[in-house]
């Protein structure tokens, strides 16, 4: 297993609670968990790097507990209380040079310090659907939710955002906008912030501006966005929807270049390369599927069997440009030897009982044959 997992170029988090990795280049794919204590407590809801060499991934739980994950041992190696789980499951992890940020739904912030049991807390107010960290600049972190403006956080000075967006004007109806924040992604080497909302909305806000109101809006499709990941050209999003429609949407001229075709249920999971033209997906359909930004062609399909809720992209090379899709769809091994084979082992056999209705078959057709003759007597 510990080779195996260092050939891992994608993880995802499952709602069983089962880390799964998934190498491209060997076509297989591998669960990381303890079948033993698998519960649904431990589903796994934001995953993330834990240090700069991608050796290490940190996998929050909803019942309130961070995982750290060797991908060179392929074993868990530690495992810390970070929240309550009455107070919502994790919207977002994220890490900087000393500390770990975690945030939750009920909107606490807290930044964990090594060496320390002093901890930083934010109150980013109730609502929360995902915070999100500025790799450029990663003390930065952006929140935002369900009547939750988006908020731009400096953690060095947590006492108050130093970015709170204004809500858009009032409709044609002269009617309020509500606000639904469901995810955001910092453009790097700039102060630029995409968020889609549940109200269908791509917007682009700069905060090195005076204007607190978005300076881009883009409308896709009719249904909830639910995810949204910057492309490695910067200059184009990809975003997701409840019904599983994905669209590429340029952020210079604000039109949507086109859509990846092929999933079957509601998208909840994004991630582009941050080098190659390639996104990730992930969702309610189980499979993992990635798309080429180049010509939105389908390059890989896997199915993982479990309901999907986030994934996490190796900076490494992935397997790029085949056209052999003869692998795209393949079983996760693992996981159909630890359950499956359970439940079949634990079930009695049935020989005794086919025997028995073996037996019992002509019984039955001598008194469907007797009950004709009492027929034909009665009638005479």
């Amino acid at each position: 297993m510990v080779s195996k997992s260092q050939d891992c170029s994608i993880w995802l988090g499952s709602e069983t609670g089962i880390l799964k990795g998934v190498s491209l280049t060997k076509k297989q794919a591998l669960n990381f968990c303890e079948m033993s204590s698998l519960s649904r407590d431990q589903e796994v809801c934001v995953l993330t790097w834990g240090d700069p060499q991608e050796s290490e991934v940190l996998v929050g739980c909803a019942n309130g507990t961070v995982k750290t994950f060797s991908t060179e041992k392929g074993i868990f190696t530690e495992s810390r209380e970070c929240a309550d789980h009455l107070q919502g499951k994790f919207t977002g992890l994220a890490v900087t040079d000393s500390a770990l940020i975690t945030c939750v739904e009920s909107g606490l912030l807290k930044v964990w310090k090594e060496g320390s049991t002093e901890t930083v807390e934010i109150n980013a107010g109730s609502g929360v659907c995902r915070m999100r960290q500025n790799k450029s600049q990663r003390s930065r972190v952006a929140t935002g939710g369900k009547e939750n403006p988006l908020k731009v956080w400096d953690l060095d000075r947590p006492d108050k955002p130093i970015f709170t967006a204004k809500n858009v004007k009032n409709d044609w109806l002269d009617l309020r906008v509500p606000i639904w924040v469901k995810d955001m992604a910092f453009i790097p080497d700039s102060d630029k912030i995409v968020t889609c909302t549940g109200h269908h909305q791509v917007r682009l806000y700069d905060p090195s501006t005076p204007q607190r109101r978005p300076v881009l809006e883009v409308e896709f499709g009719e249904y909830p966005l639910t995810a949204v990941a910057l492309s490695a050209s910067q200059d184009s999003v990809v975003v997701g929807n409840t019904q599983g429609q994905l669209a590429v949407l340029d952020l210079r001229k604000g039109l949507v270049r086109g859509c990846l075709k092929g999933l079957a249920g509601g998208v909840r999971g994004l991630e582009c390369h941050p080098t190659l033209p390639l996104v990730a997906s992930c969702g309610l359909d189980r499979f993992l599927r990635v798309h080429s930004l180049d010509d939105r062609k389908l390059q890989h399909k896997v199915y993982l069997k479990s309901r999907l809720n986030c994934v996490l992209l190796s900076s490494s090379s992935l397997e790029y440009g085949g056209e052999d899709l003869s692998g795209d769809v393949e079983e996760v091994k693992q996981e159909r030897d630890s359950e499956e084979d359970e439940v079949w082992d634990a079930m009695e056999t049935v020989t005794e009982k086919t025997k028995r209705r073996a037996n019992e078959e002509p019984e039955v057709g001598n008194t469907e044959a007797e009950a004709k003759k009492k027929r034909k007597v009665a009638k005479k």
